[in-house]
């Protein structure tokens, strides 16, 4: 790791604090990143036009007891890496060959869609409880590595 992945997680950890998640530990964020410049930034919220966790006053996943790193259907939230990614179609902007870098592991849904939009490298920072997610990083060949910390 080097002082620019640093400088990119804590642009990471800041998109995070834009979380409309109701969940505390659950404000996740999202940088895509290419030749060292930021492409776009995604968090965790409800779509467009939706009533985010925040102003329902409730996290619907709390209340049925989905244990996290399951269902992700059941949820109003999209994940950072999905929005990330979706602001990139949207605008137009190529994210071929880039690096993702993300508070937490992403999911095998994210990984799914990480590895079909051609970035070749993920940077994260905390767990998450998918080792699925794993299986579609390995066999791709996509780079998945754990920030430890910052070398700057």
């Amino acid at each position: 790791m080097d002082k620019w992945d640093h400088r990119f997680m804590e642009m990471a950890n800041l998109v995070a604090a834009w979380s409309s998640c109701f969940t505390p530990g659950r404000n996740i964020g999202a940088v895509i990143v290419k030749d060292k410049r930021v492409m776009t930034t995604g968090y965790n919220g409800a779509p467009a036009g939706m009533k985010t966790c925040k102003e329902r006053g409730e996290c619907m996943r709390r209340k049925l007891g989905i244990a996290s790193g399951t269902r992700a259907e059941l949820c109003y939230a999209i994940h950072a890496e999905q929005n990330a990614i979706i602001q990139a179609a949207k605008l137009g902007i190529a994210i071929d060959a880039a690096t993702l870098y993300c508070t937490h592991q992403p999911c095998s849904v994210c990984a799914k869609i990480i590895v079909n939009a051609g970035i070749k490298r993920v940077v994260y920072e905390q767990g998450y409880p998918d080792e699925f997610s794993l299986v579609f990083f390995h066999e791709t060949g996509v780079l998945l590595e754990r920030y430890e910390g910052s070398n700057a």
